[in-house]
């Protein structure tokens, strides 16, 4: 966009392309694990040819994305301080973003931690989150959620480098909500709706995510395990209660279960496949 001399306002169009979501991979490899997608990510090379290694891959992928891009995007002084704050934000993905937090672990300036941050969300690495406002009802969290943009890049940054690695490692559930984000991200994309994702919380509870349908709204609680019960509902229903069920358009609990199915209260267990 620097490169542009003139604004072409009116003449352009700016479409932003995610990693491959899980449907366009197993379009074009059907059989693809579901963990396996997680692990090894969208980037569509990866997927054009499986021989390759993703953690080799991403390796590449980390020296020329710090080598070359960050330096045309920002001063940065330290290329070693900007990949531990890369990795410090790895591993505070589907968390609340804390900037003073991020800034005091790496050892940098809260500004210079703002506007590593900036390069970040600007050449497409990480995806914030906002919470949702609404007439009736609002977050009282002010500050956004900062996910990974993709999963394989996540899994590379928290050494997770296989299936087994995903199951056993006590981030699991953090690279499943963003897995879901991602998810997500495609469907209002294809949907045409981009822009009406967002997040809710107060001071004891949480739901990962609403989708604000103009005056309806879907709200969907991400889950790592493959067989919900009807506790792990509870902040759905909770939220659906204060927002009134006649504006609540559908949503559940997305989880690895292979089928969808009814839980209790009105509540579904959505699969991810179905999803996609």
């Amino acid at each position: 966009m620097k490169g542009v001399s003139e604004s072409l306002a009116g003449r352009a169009d700016i479409i932003e392309l995610e990693t491959l979501s899980l449907a366009e991979i197993r379009g074009a490899h059907p059989r693809t694990d579901l963990e396996t997608a997680i692990v090894r990510g969208g980037f569509p090379e990866l997927h054009v040819n499986p021989e390759i290694n993703a953690a080799a891959f991403y390796n590449s992928y980390l020296a020329t994305y710090l080598e070359r891009d960050v330096r045309s995007l920002a001063k940065v002084g330290s290329l070693r301080d900007f990949e531990r704050f890369l990795r410090a934000c790895a591993l505070r993905s589907a968390n609340l973003l804390n900037k003073a937090d991020l800034a005091r672990d790496v050892g940098i300036a809260p500004s210079t931690a703002n506007e590593w941050l900036s390069v970040l969300v600007a050449s497409g690495q990480i995806v914030l989150l906002e919470p949702w406002l609404s007439n009736r009802t609002k977050s009282i969290v002010k500050s956004p959620k900062l996910y990974l943009a993709d999963t394989g890049l996540l899994c590379a940054l928290l050494n997770i480098r296989s299936d087994q690695d995903l199951g056993l490692s006590p981030a699991a559930g953090a690279v499943w909500e963003t897995f879901v984000f991602a998810q997500l991200r495609h469907r209002e994309r294809r949907a045409g709706r981009a822009g009406n994702l967002f997040f809710w919380r107060d001071r004891t509870r949480e739901v990962d995510f609403v989708v604000d349908l103009a005056g309806r709204v879907e709200l969907f609680e991400a889950k790592w395990t493959e067989l919900p019960t009807s506790r792990d509902a509870v902040n759905l229903a909770f939220v659906r209660d204060i927002v009134g069920t006649s504006r609540v358009a559908g949503g559940g609990i997305i989880c690895r279960a292979r089928n969808s199915f009814p839980l209790d209260q009105g509540l579904r267990v959505v699969s991810i496949s179905d999803l996609a």
